[in-house]
């Protein structure tokens, strides 16, 4: 939404829609402002570690174009208390790297990953937690999800547990680039911060 040392300050956001559930090349783009008068129309993420790189955006469903098609998570996709999310968890984590998508369908692409820190664990003490996944730039803001269990869910319903949001990946300051390869680990936000953003 705003990134002061990267000079980058947009002043909406453009996002994508199937119209037409027979013929996924057909999609249309909305545009959402991010500013009204000035304000921002965004909330941010926030918590006592820091700052949070996650921020929520209300929609107007009467903007929406017609005969869009799409399915959100909501409070049954998160992880529940008691949940098992053991190391070493295979994962999967849906975006768009360097841009790279299938381009006549409007589809991301899936890279796979496992947990690699304890989970509810806040990771050095910041509200994330760690993945082991090739991701690249553009990337960031994806959905990290799990293979949700079969009993009790609806046919219809998303098959997801949503863990987090990728965040980027981590490296060690003092790597020596000639003779130590990157660490390939990456930090995603906890979700529940999305319960904080949208309770009000």
């Amino acid at each position: 939404m705003f990134d002061a040392s990267g000079e980058h300050f947009p002043d909406r956001l453009e996002i994508e829609f199937h119209v037409d559930a027979e013929n996924l090349a057909a999609a249309t783009w909305l545009s959402i402002p991010l500013y009204t008068a000035g304000h921002p129309l965004w909330r941010q993420g926030t918590d006592d570690g820091g700052a949070i790189d996650v921020a929520v955006i209300e929609l107007d469903r009467a903007a929406l174009p017609a005969g869009a098609k799409f399915q959100g998570f909501g409070p049954g996709h998160l992880p529940r208390p008691g949940d098992a999310m053991p190391i070493g968890a295979s994962l999967l984590i849906v975006g768009f790297p360097l841009g790279f998508h299938d381009s006549l369908h409007h589809l991301p692409v899936v890279r796979q990953g496992v947990l690699a820190s304890a989970f509810g664990l806040r990771f050095q003490g910041k509200g994330c937690f760690v993945t082991d996944a090739r991701t690249h730039r553009g990337i960031s803001g994806a959905p990290v999800v799990l293979r949700a269990p079969s009993e009790g869910r609806k046919p219809d319903e998303l098959p997801w547990l949503l863990l987090g949001v990728h965040s980027s990946s981590i490296d060690m300051g003092g790597r020596d680039e000639q003779m130590d390869e990157s660490l390939g680990l990456n930090s995603a936000w906890y979700v529940d911060i999305l319960m904080v953003l949208t309770a009000h």
